[in-house]
Formats: structure tokens, C-alpha cells, sequence
């Protein structure tokens, strides 16, 4: 045993022996400080770091050369800190070892050299004999002749106070040392994460990049096909020079390819933004280019209202309708308009009265009493002659009259000297604006009896609906709108809700929720598109998609090579207008602000700011410049 000891002593004395070389904060960090009253004695070297622990822990603590910066905390820990795993093998070892004979078992390995291998990190051998107390056996098992084999530690040894203690520390150390290591992974844990977070607003903010370019891309395609066509009527022009002189001109245009007149930074100070001359609802608007000439009308007003968008002012009024103006159309100094007196009137915006004035001289001219005293006795002497000169100069704008339809005209589109309107008489006319006359009529009740190609988008099903008994039928057509934002409502009567043609190819939306496709060369509708489950509102298409808008609160935008659904967009109210290019689609939706989508992020915004105090009933946008007419009677001009 003396000899045992010698042995197990001698390296244990070279572990516990402190170092005489100077040890700098750098190393002491690193390595772990084992300050136990059971190990080793506490030396005057410890009792100094002890004391200095509240300063130490306000150092930074140096890197040497050659250490990585991307080192984990995990990885730190796992250096610096001895594994659990020792003192855990070490209590299994215990649990496991046989009592009587673990006295010649340390003796033996002592004298083959094989000690060291099983002290723990602090020097201790495994086990002594003082760790252990011996149990008596049983009778009964003394009396078993066959030797068993390991026995449980519960059943055959006890341990020693010491050794229970120690492995209580142990095992806390060993908790602590995992809730550390829990703490460690979770901190990295949420490092990664707001690390993802962070790449994710990146990836984000790159994505709106890209998408603003494919907008910049695509208006400047926009750009490119009004240059172009502009070039091509400036040319078209210039060759007629030669010829006679016409004294009016339709021109021409596109309005499905009309490039923007302005870039955007242009309408940054935009004119004053309302326009507050009518006394109704707006029920009809458009104008000729940004800062040009714009034409509305309200529903309780036969005469529209020609504005200055650039100084905002009005210039006049187009007199000579009867009944409400439904639907207009402006292109340069051209407008054509549809009433509710089943009429259709083509102006000439040049010969509009500019001059205001009605007796009383201009707006904020002074005026004297007697120059007025004077002006009515000669009005009294002159009234007839008078009267005769306004009229005719009230009558001097329109060019033609165009009758033919028996119910109100709800829609129009013109394009060169072809113009189409459609009417509650369930009719489509085409007309030559040349010379006036029509020169074919589409019959959409006949196309309702006689079905061509039908299409059913997704979710629709065959007009045979309280719409389409109403379509079929040979009376009034009327039923009641749902209500808007503000709860109005109205009796819808407006049978054809929109038209518009490009070359032979017609497209008209009407009262039974249908999209019929025609062919102005025949008159014959060749393709239906059904969908909606209520009356189509507003219309317009270009070379790949229809974008119809009904009251039944949403806009469907079909792909014209399939006649399918290409996308649908719900609202909480009946859309009543809409417009769209490649980026975006612009609606009025029942509600006081203006519903903007992006086709190209798919993102929705609404216009609300100084905007409309009443739903929006018409708008009309070219480029980013946007004119709104809403149920407050007003006129707003937005940069969009």
C-alpha cells in the first residue's frame, strides 16, 4: 500500500505544483479556473485572481495572432470549459466497479504505469477504498456456488460520503455547464435568424429594385409607341400640306398604345387639384393629354364643361344635348359625346367660347352702372338679334349630329373616322365620322339567341340569371346596383357598359354579365366570354388582355388568345370604371378613394389624400396624371 501510494502520489504532485512562469490575462482567460476546497489548496495565485475578478471582467480580453474572428461561442465554450463526459464516465465506473477486489485492481494497474490513464481532469484516481462501503451479503447468495457476474451497485456496495458529495457537485457543474450550452446554441439560434431576417429585407429590397425597372422598362416602351405614332401622324401630315385645307380633321390615334405626353417628374406641381363647378355627380370625363383640354359631365347637366387643366379653368360649355351626357371621348381638339337623348354630337374643343362673359363683363373686371343701364336698353332694342348671335355661337362647336339609336347612348369609342357607340336599346351601332352615317348595327339580343363560341371562366355559369331575363327582354333594362361605401345606391339602366375596337376586332360588355367578342366586317359576335354575375360596368382590352369591371364587385382580366380568366381582383363594392396598361390597373370601386393595383408586384394602394369625399364614380389617367370625378360633384387631378 505504501508503495501504491508512492506510486499514485507522484504524478499527482506534478499536476497540482503551480507553474513559476508568468501567466498574463490572455492565458488565464482561456483556461479554467478550478478553485475547489476539495481539490488542492487555495494558493495566493488564486486568492489574487479572486480579488480581481471585478476588474478582470471589464477587460477586454486580447486575441492572439492567428485565432479566427468567426470563432462561435460555442466553440469557445467547448475549449475552454472540460467535457462532462470524464467525471460522467468516472460515476459510471464507480456504479460498476467490483468493491473487494478494486484495492488489487489500482495496485496492479499502479505497478504496470496505467494509473494516469484513469485520473480525472483534477488528478484523482477513479476510486479508493475509503469511497467505497461494503455491504454484507446474504445467506442465501453465499450459499450460491456459481459465481455471479457484475452485481448493481444498490444491491452489493454503498458509497462514501465524500464521493456522494463530489458527485453532487459534479453533476450541478455538469447542469450548469449544460444550461450555459443551452443558452450558447439558442443565442446562435437567434443571431442566424435575424441574420436571415435581415438578408430577407435585402432580398426584398432588391426585388423592388428589379420590379421598378421592369416598370421604368415597360413605360418606356409606352414612351416609344406614342413617339412613334406621333412621327407616323406628323409625316401623315406633312403630306397633305399640298392639298386642300380641310376645315376639320379627325385625328389620328391610339388610345390603346398612347405614350406618355409627360415624364413623371413633370407632374410634380400639378395644377389646381379640384374642379368644382358642377352641382351633381360626375357621370362622364375625359381629356387630351396631360395639362390639356378636359370635357365632364354630371348626371343632372345636358351641358358639359370644358376645362384648362394647365391654368385649371373653365373655357366654356358644349350646349345642345337634352338629356344627361353618359359617355365622352376626347382626342386633341376632337370630342364626341352620347346623351341620354339618344344622341351622339361631335365637337370641335377649338370653337368652344373662351370669351366667359355674359353681359357683365370678364371675372374681376370693374364695371360701371351706367355702362349696364346702357347695355340693357340696347338689349331691349336688340333682344331678338342678340339672342339669334348666342345661339349661334353656342351651336358653333358641334359638328354633326348623329341619330339612329332609340334609348339613352351609354359607351362610345373612336379611332380615326370610325366610331362605335353602344345604347340601352341593346344595340351597337358603328358610324362614319366623316360623313355621319351608320354604317352597321349589332343586335346584341340576337347574339343572346344565337350563341356562337361561349367561354365559362372559372366560377360562371350560363346567363340565365335574373341579368340575363332582364337582357332578353324587349323593355326597359334596370336593376338595382349593390351599395357603395357610403350605402347609395342607384337603379343600374345602362345596358352596354363598354366598347372598344382595334382594327376589325370589337369588344363589348353588357347588361347580361357578358364579354362578346365581334367582327366589324360581318357585325357577327364570334366568341362569348362568360364570368361575371352581374352587369359589366366598364371595358378595355389591348393585344393580349380584357379588363371588364361589373357590379359584382370585381374586375377580370381575361387573356384574349384562350378567351380563359387570366386573373380576377375583388372589391367590397361595384366597380363603376377602370383603366389599365402593363403596369397598372386604376378602378373606382364605390368607395372615396381611387384602388390602384400593381400587375407587377401584385401590390394594391388607394388614393386618398385630399382626395374625394364621396365614392368615385368616373376617372380617366394618362401617363401619371390622373383626373378623378366622384358623387361630391368635384373634379380631382392626381400625380400618380
Amino acid at each position: 500500500m505504501n508503495a501504491a501510494s508512492t506510486v499514485s502520489a507522484r504524478p499527482r504532485e506534478r499536476i497540482s505544483q503551480p507553474s513559476r512562469s508568468r501567466m498574463d490575462f490572455a492565458t488565464l482567460g482561456r483556461a479554467p479556473l478550478r478553485l475547489s476546497l476539495g481539490a488542492r489548496r487555495i494558493t495566493s495565485r488564486d486568492l489574487e485572481i479572486v480579488e480581481a475578478t471585478e476588474d478582470l471582467l471589464h477587460v477586454d480580453v486580447p486575441e492572439p495572432d492567428g485565432v479566427a474572428s468567426n470563432v462561435s461561442l460555442l466553440r469557445g465554450f467547448n475549449a475552454t470549459i472540460p467535457s462532462a463526459e470524464q467525471s460522467k464516465s468516472r460515476r459510471r465506473q464507480m456504479r460498476s466497479v467490483d468493491a473487494p477486489h478494486i484495492g488489487l485492481k489500482k495496485l496492479g494497474m499502479s505497478a504496470r504505469g496505467l494509473l494516469m490513464e484513469e485520473e480525472d481532469h483534477e488528478g484523482q484516481s477513479v476510486a479508493s477504498e475509503e469511497d467505497v462501503v461494503l455491504v454484507p451479503r446474504s445467506d442465501a447468495t453465499l450459499r450460491k456456488g456459481k459465481r455471479r457476474g457484475r452485481e448493481s451497485l444498490s444491491a452489493t456496495k454503498m458509497l462514501g460520503k465524500d464521493e456522494l458529495t463530489r458527485q453532487r457537485k459534479e453533476i450541478l457543474r455538469d447542469k450548469e455547464n449544460i444550461h450555459v450550452k443551452r443558452s450558447l446554441v439558442n443565442n446562435e439560434i437567434l443571431e442566424i435568424t435575424h441574420k436571415i431576417e435581415a438578408l430577407d429585407d435585402i432580398r426584398a429590397k432588391l426585388e423592388q429594385d428589379l420590379i421598378k425597372l421592369q416598370e421604368d422598362e415597360l413605360e418606356l416602351d409606352d414612351e416609344l409607341e406614342g413617339v412613334k405614332e406621333r412621327l407616323e401622324f406628323e409625316q401623315s401630315s406633312s403630306a397633305r400640306v399640298s392639298q386642300v385645307s380641310q376645315p376639320f380633321q379627325i385625328p389620328h390615334s391610339s388610345r390603346r398604345r398612347k405614350g406618355p405626353a409627360f415624364l413623371p417628374s413633370e407632374h410634380d406641381e400639378l395644377p389646381p387639384g379640384t374642379l368644382d363647378s358642377h352641382s351633381a355627380p360626375l357621370s362622364a370625363l375625359d381629356f387630351s393629354e396631360p395639362y390639356g383640354t378636359l370635357v365632364s359631365a354630371s348626371s343632372e347637366d345636358s351641358q358639359p364643361i370644358v376645362w384648362d387643366l394647365f391654368s385649371g379653368t373653365e373655357l366654356g360649355r358644349l350646349r345642345g344635348h337634352t338629356g344627361t351626357v353618359k359617355c365622352i371621348q376626347v382626342e386633341g381638339t376632337v370630342c364626341v359625346t352620347g346623351s341620354e337623348d339618344s344622341s351622339v354630337r361631335l365637337w370641335d374643343l377649338r370653337r368652344v367660347d373662351t370669351d366667359g362673359s355674359d353681359g357683365w363683363g370678364d371675372e374681376g373686371e370693374m364695371v360701371n352702372l351706367s355702362d349696364v343701364a346702357e347695355e340693357d336698353e340696347s338689349d331691349e332694342v336688340n333682344g331678338i338679334r342678340n339672342g339669334k348671335e348666342k345661339e349661334e355661337k353656342e351651336d358653333a362647336a358641334c359638328l354633326r349630329v348623329l341619330e339612329g339609336h332609340t334609348k339613352a347612348v351609354t359607351t362610345l369609342f373612336f379611332e380615326d373616322d370610325c366610331l362605335v357607340t353602344g345604347a340601352s336599346d341593346k344595340t351597337l351601332r358603328q358610324w362614319d365620322l366623316q360623313t355621319g352615317q351608320c354604317v352597321m348595327t349589332m343586335d346584341i339580343l340576337w347574339a343572346i339567341s344565337h350563341p356562337t363560341s361561349t367561354i365559362l371562366g372559372s366560377g360562371s355559369s350560363m346567363p340565365n340569371n335574373l341579368f340575363a331575363g332582364a337582357a332578353a327582354s324587349v323593355g326597359t333594362f334596370a336593376v338595382p346596383m349593390p351599395p357603395r361605401a357610403d350605402g347609395s345606391w342607384d337603379m343600374y339602366e345602362d345596358f352596354v357598359g363598354g366598347v372598344q375596337f382595334w382594327g376589325y376586332g370589337l369588344v363589348s360588355g353588357s347588361g347580361d354579365g357578358a364579354v362578346r367578342m365581334w367582327d366589324m366586317r360581318t357585325g357577327q359576335a364570334h366568341r362569348t366570354l362568360l364570368g361575371h354575375s352581374a352587369p359589366i360596368t366598364c371595358l378595355q382590352f389591348d393585344e393580349i388582355h380584357i379588363a371588364s369591371g361589373s357590379l359584382d364587385k370585381t374586375i377580370r382580366i381575361w387573356d384574349v388568345r384562350t378567351g380563359g380568366v387570366f386573373e380576377t381582383l375583388k372589391y367590397e363594392h361595384p366597380v363603376t370604371a377602370l383603366q389599365f396598361d402593363s403596369r397598372k390597373v386604376v378602378t373606382a370601386t364605390g368607395e372615396n378613394g381611387i384602388k390602384i393595383y400593381n400587375r407587377t408586384s401584385m401590390q394594391h394602394s388607394t388614393l386618398l389624400t385630399n382626395g374625394h369625399t364621396s365614392p368615385v364614380e368616373r376617372l380617366r389617367y394618362m401617363d401619371r396624371y390622373l383626373v378623378s370625378g366622384g358623387r361630391d360633384s368635384a373634379v380631382k387631378v392626381w400625380s400618380l
